[in-house]
C-alpha cells in the first residue's frame, strides 16, 4: 500500500503578549508606569465620588472631613496663642528693656551736658558730686548704649550707633581741655566747652533720639500685634462649630435618632475653645492695652519732659558760660520751657502726663515734677535778673550752688528727681499690666490643642457607631 508524503506547512508564529490598547491601559484595564501614577488622583476622587453615593460612604467622608477640619483649626489656634504669647514675653524680657536703654542713652547724655556746664562755672577746683554726676552720666550712657546697640540690626538704628560711638570721645575730649584750660584760668576754656556743647546738641542728641525712637516704635508695633484679633483661627473653629451642627443635622434625619453623644462632645470642645479663647484673648489684650496707655505711652511723654527739662537746664548755665554772649542758648531756654510746662506753667509735656495720669503714685510724682518746674523757673528768673544786672558771681552761685535753698539748682534737681520716679512708675504699671496679660494666656494654647484632638475623637466616635448599623 503506497502511502502519500504531505508537505510540511508554514511554521506557526510563536506565542506572545497581546498588544498593549492605545490609551496605555493593562488587559484589566488600568494604566501602568507613569500613566498610572498620575492617574492616583483621579483614582482616589472617583473613589470618593462613588463611595458618597451611599449612606456609609457619605458618613467616611462626613468623618474624614470633620477630623481634618477638627485638628486643622486645632492647630491654626494653637500656634496663634502661642505666637502672641511668645510676642508679650519677648516685650517684657527683650523690647522694653531696650527702649528703655535707648532712652537712658539720651537722658545720661542730656545730664551730662548740663552737668558739665554747671561744673565749669565753679570757682577753682570744681565740685567734687559735679564731677562725679558727669562721670557716671558718661559711664551710663556708655554701658546703656551697649545694650541698646545689641539689636542694632538694621540701617534704621545701626547708623545713630555709628554716630555715638564716633562722637562720644570727640566731646569727652573737648570738655577735657575745657577743664583744663579753666584750672588754668584760661579764658579759652569756654570757647572748648561751648564747642563741646554744640557737638552734643547738633550731632550726639539727634543720635541718641533717632535710637529712642526707633526702639520706641518698635516696642509700640510689637504691643499691637500683642493685642491683634486672630482671625483665622476663630473663622475655622466657626467654620467646625457650624459644620458640626449640619452634620449632627443630617444624621438626625437619616437615623431618626436625636442625638450623636460623640459629635455632641465634639460639638462642646469646640465651644469651649471658642469661649475660653474669647473670655482669655479679651481679657489679655485688655490688659496689654492699658499697659501701653498707662505705661509705655504715659513713659515716652514723660521721658520727653525730662530731656526738655535737661536741655533747659544745659541752657541755663551755658548762657552763664557765655558770659554776655549767649542770647542763643536763653532763646533755647525759652523754647525748651515751653515745651517743658507751656506758655503758662500749666501745658506742655507735663500737661499731657497729668491728662493721661488720672490715679495712683503716678498722681503725686507729676504734681511734684509740676510744683519743682514752677520754682525752677521763677529761680531762673531770678539768676537772669542778676546777670543782667551785673551781678554775674551771684547769678552764678544762685544757678548752680546746692546750698541755696531757693536757688536753681535744688529746684532742677527735684524736678528731675520726680520726673525720674514718675518714669519708674509707669514702667512698673506697664509690666504689671503686661505680666497680667501674659498670665491670661495660661494653658490657653495646649488647651485647645487637647480640645482639637477631643473633637477629631468625639467624631470618630460618633460617626463609627453609625456605621456599625451598616455592617
Amino acid at each position: 500500500m503506497t502511502s502519500t508524503a504531505t508537505a510540511p506547512g508554514p511554521a506557526a508564529p510563536a506565542p506572545g503578549p497581546p498588544p498593549s490598547p492605545p490609551d496605555g491601559r493593562d488587559r484589566a484595564g488600568s494604566r501602568s508606569g507613569l500613566l498610572g501614577l498620575l492617574d492616583l488622583p483621579g483614582q482616589g476622587v472617583r473613589a470618593i465620588v462613588r463611595s458618597a453615593a451611599t449612606t456609609p460612604g457619605r458618613l467616611t467622608v462626613i468623618a474624614v472631613g470633620l477630623v481634618l477640619l477638627s485638628l486643622i483649626a486645632g492647630l491654626v489656634a494653637t500656634l496663634s496663642v502661642q505666637s502672641r504669647d511668645d510676642t508679650i514675653s519677648g516685650v517684657i524680657d527683650h523690647r522694653e528693656p531696650l527702649a528703655a536703654a535707648a532712652q537712658q542713652v539720651y537722658r545720661s547724655l542730656s545730664d551730662a551736658d548740663a552737668t558739665a556746664a554747671s561744673a565749669f562755672l565753679s570757682i577753682g577746683t570744681e565740685p567734687p558730686e559735679l564731677r562725679q554726676r558727669y562721670e557716671r552720666d558718661v559711664a551710663e550712657a556708655g554701658a546703656a548704649l551697649a545694650k541698646a546697640a545689641s539689636d542694632a540690626s538694621d540701617i534704621a538704628d545701626a547708623a545713630p550707633v555709628d554716630v555715638l560711638n564716633q562722637s562720644l570721645p570727640v566731646y569727652t575730649g573737648l570738655v577735657e581741655t575745657a577743664r583744663a584750660n579753666n584750672r588754668l584760668g584760661y579764658p579759652v576754656g569756654a570757647s572748648y566747652l561751648r564747642e563741646a556743647s554744640e557737638l552734643m546738641r547738633a550731632k550726639i542728641l539727634p543720635a541718641a533720639q533717632d535710637l529712642y525712637r526707633v526702639d520706641t516704635e518698635r516696642l509700640i508695633d510689637e504691643q499691637d500685634s500683642a493685642t491683634g484679633f486672630p482671625w483665622l483661627a476663630t473663622i475655622l473653629l466657626a467654620a467646625l462649630l457650624a459644620a458640626l451642627v449640619v452634620a449632627q443635622i443630617h444624621l438626625t434625619r437619616r437615623t431618626n435618632r436625636l442625638l450623636n453623644v460623640g459629635l455632641v462632645v465634639a460639638t462642646a470642645a469646640v465651644v469651649v475653645s471658642l469661649l475660653w479663647g474669647a473670655v482669655a484673648l479679651v481679657v489679655q489684650g485688655s490688659l496689654v492695652g492699658s499697659g501701653q496707655a498707662d505705661g509705655s505711652h504715659r513713659v515716652d511723654v514723660l521721658v520727653r519732659a525730662r530731656i526738655a527739662a535737661l536741655q533747659a537746664r544745659a541752657d541755663e548755665t551755658l548762657t552763664l558760660v557765655a558770659r554776655g554772649d549767649g542770647a542763643a542758648y536763653e532763646k533755647d531756654f525759652g523754647a525748651n520751657a515751653v515745651q517743658l510746662a507751656g506758655p503758662d506753667g500749666q501745658g506742655g509735656l507735663l500737661g499731657e502726663a497729668r491728662g493721661l495720669i488720672k490715679d495712683g503714685e503716678g498722681v503725686t510724682k507729676v504734681a511734684d515734677a509740676t510744683k519743682a518746674t514752677d520754682d525752677w523757673l521763677k529761680a531762673h528768673k531770678e539768676v537772669r535778673a542778676q546777670d543782667d544786672a551785673g551781678q554775674y558771681q551771684e547769678a552764678v552761685d544762685f544757678a548752680v550752688l546746692e546750698d541755696k535753698t531757693d536757688g536753681s539748682a535744688p529746684a532742677f534737681r527735684r524736678l528731675d528727681d520726680s520726673l525720674q520716679a514718675a518714669i519708674d512708675v509707669g514702667r512698673q504699671e506697664f509690666l504689671d499690666d503686661t505680666h497680667r496679660g501674659d498670665t491670661a494666656l495660661t494653658f490657653l494654647a495646649p488647651g485647645l490643642a487637647v480640645l482639637a484632638i477631643v473633637a477629631a475623637a468625639g467624631v470618630t466616635m460618633g460617626i463609627r457607631e453609625r456605621l456599625r448599623e451598616y455592617r
